[in-house]
């Protein structure tokens, strides 16, 4: 048996979303950097979340068992039978059928378990109670929203029903789909991570906040005419941030300025023609600062 300080300490939940293609794992741990040992997903294969006495290469190899048509428990069965320290090891396995499976060894410390459901696989060690797993698995099935949203609120949902027994420490969310990263060149979605942080989920929430902001697509409802009122707190915006220092201007200056302003505050994704601005954009430049 592992000191108990060796033990990656987690609740974690991995996912799949059939009308997105999308698969991903949110998880949370007393352990630094959590999202640098537990979280493994590959798109339009699988996910997998390994954790207790973490055996990392459960990770690529699992999904490279998922690649060769193993289904999510054969996976986890060929992992675990050629692995002296199985009965230390936790893990959870999504495939891109939908297929799932949850093995926890009989040594990992109470209290320690996992859920299946359509979808999702849920589990946790070191936990207050087993209803921080099975809140898990019924908010993921329960929340409407992307699987980052739904992932998300499960790990909100089992930190409030019981957690971690340890503490909190760090956490992590992992969506990956195919052409899904930034200009589409790779399939990481959603790669975020928080490793040392007294309310990691709390952090984890905002740190996806702003990641939504930023590389969110424009709902075609949101998009403004940068006319009358709109244009006032447009300049009233780039006043406050320092692009321009009259509330007299031009249209050419102010469209010349809001441009450089979306290009130097990393808004290139939320870049509409000229003349048009993101309702989200104005929002953040008028409730900022």
């Amino acid at each position: 048996m592992k000191k108990m300080k060796d033990i990656v300490a987690t609740f974690s939940i991995v996912g799949f979303d059939p009308a997105t293609g999308e698969l991903g794992i949110a998880v949370q741990s007393k352990f630094i950097a959590v999202g640098s040992v537990v979280p493994w997903a590959k798109a339009g294969v699988g996910a997998v979340a390994t954790q207790a006495f973490a055996n990392p290469s459960y990770g690529p190899e699992g999904l490279a068992l998922l690649e060769e048509g193993k289904t999510a428990e054969e996976a986890i069965q060929i992992l675990t039978e050629k692995d002296p320290e199985r009965e230390e090891r936790q893990v959870g396995i999504v495939d891109f059928k939908g297929n799932t499976a949850s093995f926890t060894g009989s040594n990992c410390y109470d209290w320690a378990g996992g859920i299946t459901g359509k979808n999702f696989a849920a589990q946790g060690n070191i936990l207050v109670n087993k209803e921080t797993v099975t809140a898990m698995g019924e908010t993921f099935e329960n929340t409407e929203g992307t699987l980052a949203e739904r992932l998300l609120a499960s790990l909100s949902a089992a930190q409030e029903a019981g957690g971690d027994s340890r503490g909190k420490q760090s956490a992590a969310l992992y969506v990956v789909k195919e052409k899904g990263g930034y200009g589409g060149f790779n399939d990481v979605l959603v790669d975020l991570r928080v490793d040392d942080h007294p309310e990691p989920i709390k952090e984890l929430h905002r740190l996806f906040a702003l990641q939504q902001l930023y590389f969110g697509e424009t709902k075609p409802e949101n998009i403004l005419s940068i006319q009358g009122k709109t244009r006032d707190e447009v300049v009233e915006g780039l006043n406050k941030f320092g692009y321009l220092s009259t509330k007299e201007v031009e249209d050419n200056q102010l469209l010349e300025q809001f441009t450089k302003f979306l290009h130097t505050e990393n808004f290139e994704e939320r870049e509409l023609e000229k003349g048009k601005i993101d309702k989200e954009v104005l929002d953040f430049m008028k409730n900022s600062r």
